[in-house]
């Protein structure tokens, strides 16, 4: 009877040894797997991260040579992702052609990042032209959605998640314009091209700029509320075109920068106006970091180009900055480089812009 005892009280203490075990694992378990569902967001809020910026590239000879050396250099940086604000050539040279289009989808899709790519006026609106080919831009920008906007992810090697604006039955056709999220916070592209936004030429082209422009500020005003919803940090918006800021500026700004007076290219730069006078409404009522970046007029610059207009008197005609603005331009033909953007939640800013010179596209290399 005590073996028997004995035998019990082994099995007992053993069963006991093992139940202990197994309860500790199972509170590591749901110690790591909880510290994993509570902990990985924050993680992921509180990252840094970078991703580049290119665009009006290979509009000649020199700068088709250059533009495999910046795909390189990208892919050689640690990015998140890459985008290409548009312009893949020049209509005389062949941008609006298919052979063209297949050509510079196989070269984004080189990218060793998700590549995120938004038309330019230079692959439809002017393809018009009889020097260009005497295109419909209608067509061309019907073979554009065709071949770089399908499915619901980026292009590139790796790829990212995007919701497109065609998921909206009311805007199918503009699967171009997408959006994405990343560090908590908002991208949004806009299908905003240069060309005064081909507005003014013919009937039928201000029917597709209306249409067009349209969906544009629908998608924008709903990412806007989407990131106000959900807490987001801050909003890039992505386009080609320079929307002339400056057609916008108190006087006084025009004066002492020795800026132009707005251009009288096809009657103004009216395409332009509507988009101007929404983001200004949505940029102050956001109060958080909003970044433009664009294209099409080939001049790196960042700057703070919108101004509260209820502020011009008070700031003796110069009128007052929005301070939670900023323009970023993209280096483009004939300099062939790229921008980096970090994103630091750390920092005050937010953004920090960085110039990226790649060495076998500098002026003196090429000509050594």
């Amino acid at each position: 009877m005590e073996k028997i005892l004995r035998v019990s009280l082994i099995l007992i203490r053993a069963d006991a040894r093992q139940i202990r075990s197994a309860l500790i694992v199972l509170f590591w378990l749901g110690f790591v797997t909880g510290c994993a569902i509570v902990q990985q967001p924050q993680e992921m809020q509180a990252r840094r991260f970078q991703f580049g910026v290119i665009g009006d590239q290979g509009y000649d000879a020199e700068s088709e040579v250059k533009f495999p050396n910046l795909i390189a250099d990208l892919n050689q940086s640690d990015l998140t992702f890459v985008v290409h604000v548009g312009d893949i050539g020049v209509p005389p040279n062949g941008s609006c052609r298919d052979e063209t289009f297949y050509r510079r989808r196989d070269e984004f899709q080189q990218s060793r990042h998700p590549f995120i790519f938004t038309p330019g006026d230079n692959e439809w609106t002017d393809c018009y032209d009889p020097k260009s080919g005497g295109y419909n831009p209608v067509e061309r920008l019907a073979k554009l959605r065709e071949l770089f906007f399908q499915g619901d992810q980026s292009l590139g090697q790796r790829r990212i998640p995007l919701t497109r604006q065609s998921n909206d039955a009311q805007h199918a056709k503009f699967r171009e314009n997408v959006r994405w999220t990343y560090g908590n916070i908002s991208f949004v592209t806009l299908h905003i091209v240069g060309s005064n936004n081909n507005l003014g030429r013919t009937s039928d082209m201000d029917a597709e700029y209306a249409e067009r422009n349209a969906a544009n500020l629908a998608w924008m005003k709903q990412a806007f509320d989407i990131a106000t919803r959900d807490a987001n940090k801050a909003i890039v918006l992505i386009m080609q075109a320079n929307p002339r800021f400056e057609d916008n500026w108190p006087a006084r700004r025009i004066n002492n920068l020795r800026v132009a007076p707005p251009g009288k290219e096809l009657g103004g730069y009216k395409g332009y106006k509507e988009f101007l006078s929404a983001l200004e409404k949505e940029v102050l009522a956001f109060d958080k970091p909003v970044v433009v970046v664009h294209g099409d007029t080939h001049y790196f610059r960042v700057d703070k180009p919108l101004f509260d207009p209820n502020s011009k008197e008070a700031a003796g005609r110069r009128g007052r900055v929005i301070e939670n603005f900023t323009r970023l331009e993209v280096f483009g033909f004939p300099e062939s480089h790229w921008v980096r953007v970090t994103v630091d939640p750390n920092d005050l800013n937010l953004f920090t812009f960085n110039q990226e010179l790649v060495k076998k596209n500098l002026v003196n290399h090429l000509t050594k």
